[in-house]
């Protein structure tokens, strides 16, 4: 698929401005550059799980979404989905459908990783041709800040305060690409808001026209909880992939493939000074903290290296 930056860039806007998601919030950018991998001909059925996206772009009866929505409950977007996405392709057979549509779900980590995975799995085993995206701000940010399965160890958290007795949370964070990788789809990616957008806006396009199920799993910071400076949130993101927290990877029709490799990995002290939810583990004594996050990242790297020989 041939790209064009300034043509990507001048697609018209899905999602208008207006809506009341948080300045500097990562996940409207995220969702923006991913609707801009549609074909401007083609219209799309979105479905969206409840999250921060879906309570502030989404209140009746007003809306910032350009194409057709469905607010679902918080463990069903990959269900409600594939359903619709099953419905199109029986009236299309029959004539009645016209038009063509794209089936997009997207949802947070929350409901993604934890809640809704029963139903992201299920559309993902059926083979649905619809994109399911997380944006992951690896914590339930809408309700406040509480600990997910997408959240990083030691990071300090509502439900994980960090105390004398704690450090933070005290687990890894679920690997849900390979998971769902795991799944023999045809496309599955990891991107994130990096440079000019390129890789986030080719993966996307790959992801919706690629026949079948797809996935994609975009790393997506929230200021408030992540607390960083609003300015610095494309700075992060590329402190992230340099760092190898979080790898650009895709893997079609089950080969793995690594889009970025950093000609000096940064060490991943300089991903977690930036954020406040890290604070805590720049203080005398808890060097060791660090060194066991950069294990986990070193390990997953590798891992991750391997798979793509």
């Amino acid at each position: 698929m041939a790209y064009n930056l300034k043509e990507t860039l001048n697609k018209k806007e899905r999602l208008s401005p207006g809506h009341r998601m948080c300045a500097g919030c990562g996940a409207t950018i995220a969702i923006r550059n991913v609707l801009r991998g549609l074909h401007e001909e083609d219209e799309a059925v979105i479905t969206c799980a409840t999250s921060c996206l879906e309570v502030s772009s989404f209140m009746y009866p007003y809306t910032a979404w350009k194409d057709s929505f469905i607010h679902d409950a918080f463990e069903n977007a990959g269900a409600t989905c594939s359903g619709v996405e099953a419905a199109y392709r029986a009236l299309s057979k029959k004539g009645k459908v016209k038009k063509n549509h794209k089936f997009i779900a997207f949802g947070g980590d929350g409901g993604t990783y934890d809640i809704g995975f029963q139903s992201l799995s299920g559309a993902m085993e059926r083979n649905h041709d619809m994109v399911y995206v997380c944006y992951d701000n690896e914590a339930y940010m809408n309700t406040g800040i509480q600990r997910s399965s997408a959240t990083p160890m030691y990071a300090d958290t509502t439900t994980t305060p960090v105390g004398t007795d704690s450090d933070g949370k005290g687990q890894n964070r679920k690997d849900l690409a390979q998971v769902i990788a795991a799944h023999n789809i045809p496309y599955v990616a990891q991107t994130t808001l990096v440079k000019n957008f390129k890789d986030i806006h080719v993966k996307s396009e790959k992801a919706i026209y690629t026949p079948g199920a797809a996935f994609l799993n975009v790393l997506a910071p929230c200021p408030r909880g992540w607390r960083y400076d609003m300015s610095d949130i494309l700075n992060i993101c590329q402190l992230a992939v340099d760092t190898c927290f979080w790898p650009l990877f895709e893997v079609i029709d089950g080969e793995w493939i690594v889009n970025y490799v950093p000609k000096k990995k940064l060490p991943i002290e300089d991903f977690l000074r930036p954020q406040g939810r890290f604070k805590h583990l720049f203080t005398p004594g808890k060097e060791h903290l660090i060194a066991d996050i950069q294990a986990e990242v070193d390990r997953r790297w590798d891992d991750l290296l391997k798979r793509a020989k």
